[in-house]
């Protein structure tokens, strides 16, 4: 059995390591798990002893795949917790992301897969994650970020990249929700804003971050 903070670990290296296909940088892990570097480095050494990790100072941190096991299984937990949240109690999807956090840690298998079966196997979460099944497998779709689109392109709103409550509460506000049809307008050189017709009716100006946070991809999710 593992510590909830070892998990935190884990899955925050896992989702790290694209960015870092060398390693994951030391640093990298404590600005996402809002720590101190020293704090990082102790805990790398446990989950290395443990076999978790392979960890060499100053050279970046790569998970093995009992590492990488509980990094999904972790990640699985807490997509499926965020729609249960979201489907059965209504708790809004700036809401889920914390409490998720708490659930993610809960140890039973048996109690996940019925909560999977419960909830019909679902594909993606509510913030348009891919949700592993009980082998660690989930479906993949081609997405790029809202930014990366061109002038008439029109794509699907899939995912988005930054989970804070202001974020979220931001997108909830114009209504531009998960499902949502996006036709790029214009885009503006200056500052890299984008003009965009939502669901083929209203027109908003997006800033150059929001776009960056914001998946898109032309192909329809298989539910």
């Amino acid at each position: 059995m593992n510590s909830s903070t070892e998990e935190d670990y884990l899955k925050a290296i896992y989702k790290l390591s694209p960015k870092f296909p060398d390693g994951v940088l030391t640093s990298a892990i404590a600005e996402v798990l809002e720590t101190k570097a020293s704090s990082v480095t102790d805990m790398l050494k446990k989950l290395s002893e443990k076999g978790y990790i392979n960890y060499v100072k100053y050279q970046g941190v790569t998970l093995q795949p009992i590492g990488e096991e509980v990094a999904i299984r972790v990640i699985r937990k807490h997509r499926l917790w965020e729609v249960f949240l979201a489907e059965k109690l209504d708790f809004t999807w700036d809401e889920i992301h914390e409490i998720a956090e708490q659930l993610e840690h809960i140890v039973s298998v048996n109690l996940i897969d019925r909560l999977d079966k419960y909830l019909g196997f679902p594909k993606f979460d509510p913030h348009g994650d891919p949700i592993p099944d009980k082998n660690g497998k989930f479906q993949k779709i081609k997405d790029v970020a809202l930014r990366d689109l061109n002038v008439g392109d029109i794509a699907i709103l899939v995912g988005v990249r930054e989970h804070s409550k202001e974020f979220l509460q931001y997108l909830e506000n114009i209504k531009l929700l998960l499902g949502s049809k996006i036709e790029v307008i214009n885009k503006f050189a200056f500052d890299e804003s984008v003009l965009v017709r939502i669901n083929g009716k209203s027109e908003i100006m997006l800033s150059s971050l929001l776009c960056k946070n914001i998946s898109v991809t032309h192909e329809k999710p298989k539910k």
